[in-house]
């Protein structure tokens, strides 16, 4: 059995909590949490350890999964951590991955450790479909769409705000430039001319509107190279508007084949999420289960859904994935 623990019990890690019960080669070790475990109360009944006391529970644990946010929790968390566990995280702050990736791996080769970042679904397995069409159809565009959802990270980033108590961001695909795309027609789009970004925010008691809704359009690589649209709402309407936490999208490749490049050729792969947590909290899992096997085998550093082999993903043998899946 891979014993798996969470860090971090938001959306996140009770998405975790329950993908691992989905999975009968893993259990759940426990959660730890920077609240005080005494007032937490977990889906499954595991146990809710404290966060800062994570090393003396290191041997019984084989790989962590940090549920935290990627504005300010998992460029801190998870080079620490890689130093001594194996750890998979989901950091989506895309410009910054190249720089994440560096702190990571020197922590995690300095502990022997594998760390697997940005774990998801973009990135993530958007990611794998943008390498796997752009190999197949060199001669091409990518575009990648997102939405109608709610995003995570940058709902997330909205609630580090200061003067904001809760608050949820909508991606939406702008519709015109998601139908040329389709078409084949290979517009050339810019990142403001493909989306739109709705963000619905309960600002708290005397806090300066202006001033939040500036910082958030402002914000670099989450607002500020596209439309954004600021609400300011109440905390009832917030919860009976806007709880769910549906997600999706699209990656195309819109490519040419031939001697004189005469033939079109369109790649879509799509996803529909009713719950963009669980969803990449599943993705989740199945790295980490890839971390205790490349440990095993002797691998060390940090990683990205490039590096892994299928079939390491997966509970299944070589020979059943061959017979099955092939």
């Amino acid at each position: 059995m891979i014993n798996v623990a969470i860090v971090g019990y938001g959306n996140l890690g009770k998405g975790v909590e329950c993908a691992v019960s989905q999975n009968d080669d893993m259990q759940l070790y426990g959660v730890f949490s920077r609240r005080d475990p005494e007032k937490m109360q977990t889906l499954t009944g595991v146990p809710v350890y404290k966060l800062d006391e994570i090393l003396k529970h290191k041997k019984n644990i084989d790989v962590l999964i940090l549920c935290g946010g990627s504005a300010t929790d998992l460029p801190v968390q998870t080079p620490l951590l890689a130093k001594d566990f194996c750890v998979i995280d989901s950091f989506d702050t895309h410009a910054r991955i190249p720089e994440h990736f560096e702190n990571v791996d020197k922590c995690a080769k300095e502990g022997k450790n594998i760390a697997i970042i940005s774990v998801g679904w973009d990135p993530g397995m958007f990611s794998l479909n943008r390498l796997y069409a752009e190999s197949i159809l060199p001669v091409g565009t990518t575009y990648t769409f997102w939405g109608k959802g709610v995003s995570q990270g940058h709902s997330d980033a909205i609630r580090r705000v200061d003067g904001v108590l809760d608050a949820r961001q909508y991606t939406i695909p702008v519709e015109e430039a998601l139908k040329s795309v389709r078409n084949g027609e290979n517009p050339t789009l810019t990142t403001r001319q493909k989306h739109l970004r709705e963000c619905f925010v309960v600002a708290k008691d005397g806090a300066d509107l202006n001033k939040i809704e500036n910082e958030i359009k402002t914000m670099p690589n989450y607002f500020a190279d596209y439309d954004t649209t600021v609400h300011f709402i109440s905390m009832e309407e917030m919860q009976k508007n806007h709880m769910a936490l549906s997600h999706g999208g699209n990656v195309i490749r819109s490519g040419k084949t031939g001697i004189n490049n005469e033939n079109n050729h369109v790649i879509e792969y799509k996803i529909t999420l009713d719950s963009n947590p669980e969803f990449t909290s599943s993705v989740l899992v199945a790295y980490a289960r890839a971390a205790v096997r490349m440990k095993k085998e002797g691998f060390i550093g940090c990683k990205t859904v490039f590096d892994i082999p299928p079939s390491y993903l997966i509970n299944k043998t070589d020979e059943e994935i061959r017979k099955n899946l092939l």
